[in-house]
């Protein structure tokens, strides 16, 4: 198949000040790993004109994104929630193919639904005017205006970050030295996100539903950056969608367009070790456990340990890379369901700033959990055998470096599932385990042993020393054609930022000016929201890590 080259509409969307490219010959590129960012820099580099082979250990594509299918129950072990689809459709068009036919996204109505430890409950509607009537009869008229202008505020933000701030390659602090950079400050964005927050609401309850995204950051809201709140406008603003099939019908739809574009994908193929030039300073081809592939480039999309594992060098950093809180994901197909569950639910406990004090500082598991329990088959009920459900219940966690370490998850993780189940017990979900047929649980230990940093799906935390052009680069000194792709990398933890990571990852081996970058367009979803867009951390793939068997 015929090599597809930028068409003029991508190339004049290309933006200044996209990083350095790769020198040299980047003819034939290796990508490791056909996860979403391997998936996403794979069909950039093909529509660059690039020959692209695809190196992934397990036998499939989705990476993080993965599947378990046990029982008839068609398990997502990976992320849950979806937004930002335009950026899905740019990875498409840039081999000239759509979505359409591809990829079958619901919009979620609502976007998700808030319990909380008091026995209110609130539908949180990515419309404008949906959310706003929402709001006046949850918490009264003036807590609707406050959101009203929480709305435009968080509008703004995401408009003067994305293009100059997120979607971009970093070589210097220096490039941060833009007007954007003005108007963010503008707009309090180096304020606190809490205390931003509380300008607009003065309701405890919506005040977490609109600052909880900072555990995605891995900071908590009182300390986190109100730049952040773009996480927000993502989460609640722009639009939650749900693909047909489950979350992996999207690496899926990704793997099929890039081969139908001509990648060469080696499935089952563990990556050994990265074979270089005489200088060292070039990688001439990436050598598995079943043989030897010539290249001229290489983009890395393992954890950030892997990765510099394999390319043999690790930067410096004063201080060390912080972590953000891990997860405890308990995967249940059960025989019942509870009708107060949306697709989404996200269940607070009474305690806030202590619950973030345990899981950032004193590394203890959460006194009175906050959690996200997912029920795809509310969407999709062919995920699970006829009259059967699917649940995942989110409870995040310590990492291994601020709470309990590896060894010690091999006694806790069950102990801490039996926990679990009282509390959704004692949430109205009664006799949750009982209605157990199937289940995965998750723990920090697994994550490690996929290779995790920390024990931690989410990766570096977003701390201001660790954002923009100060988060680990995708360029890695020492090395001359190597790229790193990824949530540990540039921009960061995320569906829509691993797909940018990826778009980021080809922008440096081909230029910047044959490969499009998302602007903040203005595009009316079918939820009545503008500017579609994602939360910045969704849970990883477990698909490899030990399955602990229902007793």
């Amino acid at each position: 198949m015929n090599r597809l080259r930028p068409t003029p509409t991508s190339a004049a969307r290309a933006g200044t000040g996209a990083g350095k490219a790769l020198k040299g010959r980047t003819d034939h590129v290796v990508v490791v790993g056909a996860g979403l960012a391997g998936l996403s820099a794979a069909l950039h580099l093909l529509g660059a004109g690039r020959r692209v082979t695809v190196i992934e250990r397990d036998d499939e594509p989705g990476g993080r994104a993965g599947l378990l299918d046990r029982g008839g129950y068609r398990i997502d072990t990976g992320p849950t929630v979806l937004t930002m689809p335009d950026l899905v459709e740019e990875a498409f068009a840039a081999v000239g193919h759509s979505m359409a036919g591809r990829l079958d996204l619901v919009p979620l109505h609502p976007a998700y639904r808030a319990r909380f430890a008091d026995g209110s409950a609130l539908d949180v509607h990515t419309g404008g005017a949906a959310m706003e009537e929402e709001i006046a009869r949850f918490a009264g008229a003036r807590e609707a205006l406050g959101y009203r202008r929480l709305r435009a505020w968080l509008e703004q933000l995401y408009r003067v970050q994305m293009r100059r701030f997120i979607d971009a390659n970093f070589d210097s602090p220096l490039q941060l030295l833009h007007p954007d950079l003005a108007r963010l400050a503008a707009l309090g964005g180096f304020g606190r996100m809490d205390a931003r927050i509380g300008r607009f609401l003065s309701d405890e309850r919506l005040r977490r539903v609109f600052t909880f995204q900072a555990l995605y950051a891995g900071v908590p809201p009182a300390r986190a950056l109100a730049a952040y709140a773009v996480i927000a406008y993502m989460d609640t603003v722009a639009g939650v969608y749900f693909p047909r099939g489950g979350m992996h019908a999207l690496p899926r739809a990704l793997a099929a367009s890039a081969a139908e574009a001509g990648a060469d994908f080696r499935y089952g193929h563990e990556v050994t070790r990265l074979e270089r030039s005489g200088t060292g300073e070039r990688i001439t081809a990436v050598v598995t456990d079943q043989g030897r592939v010539p290249c001229d480039a290489v983009v890395l999309t393992p954890d950030l340990p892997v990765a510099y594992r394999l390319l043999g060098r690790r930067p410096r950093r004063v201080p060390p890379l912080r972590h953000s809180p891990s997860a405890v994901i308990l995967h249940a197909g059960t025989d019942r369901t509870w009708p107060e569950l949306g697709h989404h639910t996200i269940s607070f406990g009474g305690a806030w700033k202590e619950t973030f004090r345990e899981l950032t500082r004193t590394g203890d598991l959460m006194s009175d959990p906050s959690l996200l329990i997912t029920r795809p088959t509310a969407t999709d009920p062919s995920l699970a055998p006829p009259g059967r459900h699917l649940h995942y219940v989110l409870a995040p966690c310590p990492n291994t470096v601020v709470g309990p370490g590896v060894r010690e998850w091999a006694d806790l993780g069950p102990r801490y599932r039996d926990s679990l189940l009282r509390t959704l017990d004692a949430r109205g979900l009664a006799d949750f385990g009982a209605a157990i047929e199937e289940e995965c649980l998750v723990t920090p230990a697994d994550w490690s042993a996929q290779g995790h940093g920390a024990g931690t799906p989410f990766s570096a935390a977003h701390t201001f020393p660790q954002t923009g052009p100060f988060r680990p680069r995708n360029l890695v000194r020492g090395t001359e054609n190597a790229v790193l792709a990824g949530c540990g990398t540039t921009p960061g933890v995320g569906v829509p930022t691993v797909l940018i990571s990826g778009k980021l990852a080809a922008a440096r081996v081909v230029g910047a000016g044959q490969v499009s970058r998302q602007a903040p367009a203005r595009r009316a979803s079918p939820a009545g929201s503008t500017d579609p867009a994602g939360p910045a951390g969704s849970p990883p793939d477990a698909r490899k890590a030990p399955v602990h068997d229902r007793p």
